[in-house]
This record gives C-alpha cells, structure tokens and sequence, in this order.
C-alpha cells in the first residue's frame, strides 16, 4: 500500500517501513562515523524499539560490536494497518546487524513481566552467557504488577495548579494552559510504572540467574529540565518517579554485588509524550532553535553516541554531585538558557514561528515514524507486512 502519516491528536497512527529503515540506517551511518570504541560486548537494552533506547542498542551494537538482546512491546502489520514505528524499526536494526555479522535478537512482549524477564534470561544464557551492560528505556503509559495489580503514570503537578504559556500544535497559536495536581493515588501509581521499581527487579532477576557479568554496569534516563518546567517535571509525579529511580541505582550499587547502576539524564527531545504536554512543546520549539543556532544541538543518537563515548564508559564516569550523569549539560548551559527565556517572555503567536523552531519539532515527530525523510519515495507502494528475523526464528 501507499503510506501516509495520520495523525489524531498528538500521535500518528501509522509508520512507514521504508522510512523507518532509513531511520535506521541513518543512525548506523553517523555512530560509524565516530568510529569504535571499547565497551561493553553482550548487551541487554529494555525497551529497545525507539528513541534512546533504541539510540542505545544501534551505539553499542556499531559502536561497541557487541551482541545485542531487545526487549520491546510492538504490534506487527494486521490486514490495512501498518505495524507500529518501533517494529520496524526492530526489523531494519536486525538486518543490518546481520549484514555486519553481528547478533541481534529481539523479544516482544511486556517488559514488566515475570515471564519476559525469564525468557531474557533462558535467552541470555543460552546465546550469551551472561551480559556486562544492560540499558534500561522503557517508557509505558501503566504497568501490572507480579500481583496482578495494574497502575497508570499522569503528567500532572504534585502541588498546586501550574499554568503557563504553550504552544497549541494543531493551529499554530500560542494559548495559556494549566496542568492540574495529581489525585489521590496518581503519584503512587506514576512512581510504581516510573520509577525504579521494575528495573531493580529485573537486575536481581539477572544477578540471582548469574547472567551478570563481573562488573557489569547498568543505566536508566532520566529528565530534569530547566526551571520553567519544574512544576511538571523536577517537582511533578514524574519528577518523583525519577527520584526514586536515582535512589534505586544507589540501592543496587550496595545491594548487587559488582554492578554499576547510573542514571543519566539526558536532553529534551521530541516523543510522543512529550508532544501531549501542556507548556513542553513550546520550550521545545524555542531550544531546538536556539541549540541548533549555537551548534549544539542533539538529536537521540548524537546524544547517546557522545554518552557511551564520554561518559558511560569512561573509568572513572563523570558524576555530578548527585552521583547522576548529565547529558542535558549543553542543554543547561547558561548561554542557551538565557537566549531560551529571552525568546520565552517575547514568543506570541504572530512571532512563533520566527522566534522558534516549530517546523523542527514537526520534523522530529513526522522522523519518529519513518516519515519526511528526504531519499524515501512516499508515492511508492511498499509492504507494509516486515518480519522480524529472530521473532520468525522463534516461531520454528
């Protein structure tokens, strides 16, 4: 079929397998280019599709030749629909690695599940050994639990009502929205699906199954942002969720013998999530302009390329104080934030598009799922139907 993006609100409902690939590809090409390094050789990344986890896999994969084990939760092609981003995204990063001579396998399924984790585990055992780096990205609208219990994650305040400026996406326009405080239960809930929680269950299940490596490290991402975005993030349910993400990677530093457990906090960039947020899309829009006139702006994988090669594997990793590791550092710097503000008090509707990088954002989101890339055909029927090589060897 021919493939178009649709979009319904802030999400588009289909992907483009060409584009997609060449997604892939693309971010193979650039991790190439800034040569090898060495690092960790048999890797487990969870949540492994899209955005930095997938940056992560496709970096330590070309960057690092190492084995590489994917855990993702995606949906095939089904009749007129098209499979979702991260499938093929799956399917491209597979093909590739084989055509390097590299393994890749993947698992789909629910990553908070007692019954993923040990078929990660029989996998890693039987194909690996054990794993010396496991990278922890998922990023899940809500999360059932071993006991049966299920929990959503909110983007909500944990005080007051915010409001501020934003960007409506949809007309262009510049509007006042509020974000309002949680309820009863929500913060609770947001931590459970957010915070630390499922990735220290899936560190001791690895430790206790002696899949670990000696001195195996792991890390989680994280956002902080800048003061203008603390009431959602910094002092918001996530911002709490990520709290108790920092205060898990220094529990299983005591805790699991030999492990390195990090966080990173990592630049903002466009998700899917992020898009839906009220005030988020105009900050956006305002520092991808500014970063990209300052030439310092990042996309996922420049970001997590400079992560492995800077930070991740340095010996020994440069903390802050907090013991986190801040990729968002050109972000925070004083220059951009300043120039930030500056535009922040002047932006308008009549002025939005000259004073920020709206077009940019745009461009990320229509990227995200294989569209707007520039040597893709979209006039050109494609399969919409993509394999994925080790789900298939699976099924045999």
């Amino acid at each position: 079929m021919i493939v178009e993006p649709k979009v319904r609100e802030y999400i588009c409902t289909t992907a483009h397998p060409t584009g997609c690939e060449e997604n892939v590809r693309e971010q193979i090409a650039y991790v190439k280019s800034q040569g090898e390094m060495e690092g960790p050789k048999r890797v487990l990344v969870i949540g492994a599709s899209t955005g930095y986890g997938l940056a992560s896999r496709i970096t330590a994969a070309f960057g690092c030749k190492a084995a590489t084990l994917g855990i993702m939760f995606e949906r095939p092609a089904n009749g007129k629909r098209t499979a979702t981003a991260g499938w093929y995204n799956t399917a491209a990063f597979e093909k590739f690695a084989a055509e390097d001579g590299l393994y890749a396998k993947s698992i789909n399924g629910d990553a908070f599940s007692v019954a993923v984790k040990e078929q990660a585990i029989q996998m890693i055992r039987e194909d690996l050994g054990q794993v010396d780096l496991v990278v922890y990205s998922l990023a899940a609208p809500r999360r059932t639990t071993a006991d049966g219990v299920t929990y959503s994650s909110v983007l909500k305040t944990t005080g007051e009502t915010f409001t501020e400026k934003s960007l409506d996406l949809r007309s262009g326009e510049i509007v006042t929205k509020s974000v309002e405080p949680a309820a009863e239960g929500e913060l609770e809930g947001t931590i459970k699906v957010m915070g630390g929680e499922d990735w220290e269950d899936w560190m001791k299940a690895l430790s206790k199954a002696g899949v670990l490596a000696e001195h195996a490290k792991t890390v989680a991402y994280s956002y902080i942002g800048p003061e203008i975005t603390y009431p959602i993030y910094k002092d918001g349910t996530i911002g709490h969720a990520k709290q108790h993400l920092q205060k898990t990677a220094r529990k299983m530093n005591q805790e699991i013998e030999g492990l390195t457990a990090v966080v990173s906090v990592n630049k903002a960039l466009v998700t899917q999530a992020s898009a839906a947020i009220p005030i988020v899309p105009l900050y956006f829009a305002i520092l991808y302009k500014v970063m990209k006139e300052q030439g310092s702006h990042e996309g996922c994988i420049e970001q997590i390329s400079r992560l492995f090669h800077t930070k991740l594997l340095a010996d020994p990793m440069p903390l802050d104080a907090e013991g986190l590791i801040r990729m968002d550092d050109w972000e925070l710097d004083s220059k951009v934030q300043d120039e930030v503000m500056k535009i922040w008090q002047m932006v308008k509707t009549e002025n939005v598009k000259e004073l920020s990088d709206v077009d940019g954002f745009w461009e990320d989101f229509y990227r995200m799922f294989g569209f707007h890339l520039s040597h893709v055909d979209y006039t050109k029927d494609v399969e919409t139907d993509v394999k994925i090589p080790s789900l298939e060897d699976e099924k045999k």
